[in-house]
Protein backbone atom coordinates (compact mmCIF):
# COMPACT_ATOMS: atom_id res chain seq x y z
CA UNK A 1 0.00 0.00 0.00
CA UNK A 2 2.73 2.48 0.98
CA UNK A 3 6.25 2.20 -0.44
CA UNK A 4 7.51 5.70 0.38
CA UNK A 5 6.49 7.53 3.55
CA UNK A 6 7.54 11.11 4.23
CA UNK A 7 8.11 12.56 7.68
CA UNK A 8 8.85 16.28 7.61
CA UNK A 9 10.45 17.31 10.91
CA UNK A 10 11.37 20.60 12.53
CA UNK A 11 13.33 18.91 15.29
CA UNK A 12 10.94 20.00 18.04
CA UNK A 13 9.88 17.74 20.89
CA UNK A 14 6.28 18.06 19.73
CA UNK A 15 6.86 15.79 16.72
CA UNK A 16 7.92 12.74 18.76
CA UNK A 17 4.51 11.09 18.38
CA UNK A 18 4.62 11.70 14.61
CA UNK A 19 8.09 10.14 14.44
CA UNK A 20 6.83 7.03 16.24
CA UNK A 21 3.79 6.85 13.96
CA UNK A 22 5.88 7.24 10.77
CA UNK A 23 8.42 4.62 11.83
CA UNK A 24 5.63 2.21 12.80
CA UNK A 25 3.86 2.73 9.45
CA UNK A 26 7.10 2.28 7.48
CA UNK A 27 7.87 -0.90 9.42
CA UNK A 28 4.34 -2.24 9.01
CA UNK A 29 4.28 -1.66 5.23
CA UNK A 30 7.94 -2.38 4.52
CA UNK A 31 8.25 1.18 3.23
CA UNK A 32 11.23 3.49 2.98
CA UNK A 33 10.96 6.40 5.39
CA UNK A 34 11.94 9.74 3.87
CA UNK A 35 12.80 12.34 6.50
CA UNK A 36 12.83 15.99 5.43
CA UNK A 37 14.02 19.08 7.28
CA UNK A 38 13.31 22.43 5.63
CA UNK A 39 15.39 25.47 6.45
CA UNK A 40 12.98 28.38 6.21
CA UNK A 41 14.69 30.92 3.97
CA UNK A 42 12.52 33.70 5.42
CA UNK A 43 14.28 33.17 8.76
CA UNK A 44 17.73 32.96 7.18
CA UNK A 45 17.17 36.14 5.19
CA UNK A 46 15.75 38.01 8.19
CA UNK A 47 18.96 37.75 10.26
CA UNK A 48 22.41 38.86 9.25
CA UNK A 49 24.11 36.88 12.00
CA UNK A 50 25.09 39.97 13.97
CA UNK A 51 22.47 39.15 16.60
CA UNK A 52 24.26 36.02 17.75
CA UNK A 53 26.27 36.43 20.92
CA UNK A 54 29.39 34.53 19.87
CA UNK A 55 29.39 36.00 16.37
CA UNK A 56 30.59 32.68 14.95
CA UNK A 57 27.28 31.42 13.66
CA UNK A 58 24.43 33.00 11.81
CA UNK A 59 20.87 31.78 11.51
CA UNK A 60 21.65 29.56 8.51
CA UNK A 61 24.43 27.66 10.27
CA UNK A 62 22.31 27.26 13.39
CA UNK A 63 19.34 25.95 11.40
CA UNK A 64 21.57 23.60 9.40
CA UNK A 65 23.00 22.16 12.60
CA UNK A 66 19.52 21.77 14.09
CA UNK A 67 18.39 20.11 10.87
CA UNK A 68 21.28 17.65 10.79
CA UNK A 69 20.64 16.72 14.41
CA UNK A 70 16.91 16.24 13.75
CA UNK A 71 17.51 14.13 10.64
CA UNK A 72 20.16 12.01 12.36
CA UNK A 73 17.93 11.43 15.42
CA UNK A 74 15.02 10.17 13.31
CA UNK A 75 17.30 8.05 11.10
CA UNK A 76 18.82 6.45 14.21
CA UNK A 77 15.40 5.65 15.69
CA UNK A 78 14.27 4.22 12.34
CA UNK A 79 17.44 2.12 12.01
CA UNK A 80 16.84 0.71 15.51
CA UNK A 81 13.42 -0.40 14.23
CA UNK A 82 14.93 -1.89 11.06
CA UNK A 83 13.40 0.78 8.80
CA UNK A 84 15.32 2.03 5.77
CA UNK A 85 15.57 5.83 5.66
CA UNK A 86 16.45 8.59 3.23
CA UNK A 87 17.25 11.98 4.76
CA UNK A 88 17.09 15.31 2.99
CA UNK A 89 17.61 18.94 3.92
CA UNK A 90 15.96 21.60 1.77
CA UNK A 91 15.88 25.39 1.73
CA UNK A 92 12.76 27.42 1.05
CA UNK A 93 9.24 27.93 2.32
CA UNK A 94 8.47 24.86 4.45
CA UNK A 95 5.05 23.86 3.09
CA UNK A 96 6.14 24.49 -0.51
CA UNK A 97 9.29 22.39 -0.12
CA UNK A 98 7.36 19.56 1.53
CA UNK A 99 4.77 19.53 -1.27
CA UNK A 100 7.53 19.60 -3.89
CA UNK A 101 9.28 16.68 -2.18
CA UNK A 102 6.01 14.71 -2.14
CA UNK A 103 5.75 15.11 -5.90
CA UNK A 104 9.45 14.63 -6.73
CA UNK A 105 9.92 11.50 -4.59
CA UNK A 106 6.50 10.05 -5.46
CA UNK A 107 5.55 9.86 -1.77
CA UNK A 108 2.59 7.61 -0.92
CA UNK A 109 1.89 8.96 2.58
CA UNK A 110 3.06 12.00 4.53
CA UNK A 111 3.05 11.83 8.34
CA UNK A 112 3.13 15.19 10.10
CA UNK A 113 2.94 16.39 13.64
CA UNK A 114 0.54 19.15 14.59
CA UNK A 115 0.75 20.98 17.86
CA UNK A 116 -2.64 21.84 19.36
CA UNK A 117 -2.48 25.56 20.12
CA UNK A 118 -5.02 28.18 21.15
CA UNK A 119 -7.43 29.24 18.37
CA UNK A 120 -6.11 32.80 18.07
CA UNK A 121 -2.57 31.56 17.40
CA UNK A 122 -3.74 29.22 14.66
CA UNK A 123 -6.02 31.82 13.08
CA UNK A 124 -3.19 34.37 12.91
CA UNK A 125 -0.40 32.15 11.66
CA UNK A 126 -1.94 28.97 10.30
CA UNK A 127 0.36 26.00 10.17
CA UNK A 128 2.61 24.15 7.78
CA UNK A 129 0.71 20.95 8.53
CA UNK A 130 -2.62 22.52 7.58
CA UNK A 131 -1.23 23.88 4.33
CA UNK A 132 0.33 20.56 3.36
CA UNK A 133 -2.81 18.59 4.23
CA UNK A 134 -4.97 20.88 2.10
CA UNK A 135 -2.67 20.98 -0.92
CA UNK A 136 -1.02 17.55 -1.04
CA UNK A 137 -1.79 15.14 -3.86
CA UNK A 138 -1.03 12.20 -1.53
CA UNK A 139 -2.66 11.20 1.77
CA UNK A 140 -1.51 13.06 4.89
CA UNK A 141 -1.70 11.57 8.37
CA UNK A 142 -1.73 14.23 11.10
CA UNK A 143 -0.53 13.22 14.56
CA UNK A 144 -1.65 15.74 17.18
CA UNK A 145 0.41 16.78 20.18
CA UNK A 146 -0.82 19.18 22.83
CA UNK A 147 1.53 22.07 23.60
CA UNK A 148 1.53 23.44 27.15
CA UNK A 149 0.98 27.12 27.54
Amino acid sequence: MYDRILLPTDGSAGVDRAIDHAIDAADRYGATLHVLYVIDEAIVNAYSGDEFVDGAEGAEETLEETGREALDAVAERAADAGVETVTEMAYGTPHEEILQYVDDADIDLTVMGSKTRPGNYRRMLGSVTERVSRQSTAPVSIVKTTVSR
